[in-house]
């Protein structure tokens, strides 16, 4: 596909803007996306640096410890927890347990859980789908039951036991 600027080079970058519900899907060659402004290419950016911001983001309440004025240490490699936010790395797996309560919150903003649950081949895991579906039908009826929405909590019910029969059917 030509770049929608210059009619000229291959796009390479693809833009899609989302704006009052309306979807607008731009394409351009580099230099056109420089230009435009669609993106910046500065060298500022990279993974370190977004992850940084998340670090040093302020406090979501009062009641956090401000980090700047407390060095947190690692036991283990003595990396301090204003290191690891500068650079975005931890530097050993005993890092991970040190500044765990920190980490798990990063990753629950960044993926909306801090549990890795990972992708699962098409052919080979339907019924790990399935039950996946099932957990999460059952969590939502729980909801349900607890905000008395009972026809609600009904039709997740019936949705759940029709799910449990082709799951049986499978094995």
């Amino acid at each position: 596909m030509l770049c929608q600027e210059c009619q000229e080079k291959e796009a390479s970058v693809h833009v899609t803007k989302i704006i009052n519900n309306q979807k607008q899907e731009l394409y351009f060659c580099k230099e056109c996306a420089q230009a435009t402004g669609e993106l910046n290419f500065g060298s500022d950016f990279s993974f370190n640096n977004l992850l940084t911001g998340l670090l040093n983001s302020k406090p979501q309440s009062h009641h956090q410890i401000n980090l700047s004025n407390k060095q947190l240490r690692c036991n283990s490699c003595n990396l301090s927890y204003q290191e690891f936010s500068h650079n975005g790395r931890l530097g050993c797996s005993q890092c991970y347990e040190y500044f765990s309560d920190k980490v798990d919150k990063i990753l629950r903003r960044i993926h909306s859980s801090s549990r890795h649950t990972g992708k699962i081949p098409k052919r080979a895991g339907e019924n790990v789908r399935v039950k996946r579906k099932i957990k999460n039908l059952k969590e939502e009826m729980g909801q349900a039951v607890d905000k008395e929405e009972f026809e609600r909590a009904a039709v997740l019910r019936d949705k759940i036991k029709d799910l449990e029969g082709n799951l049986d059917d499978r094995r």
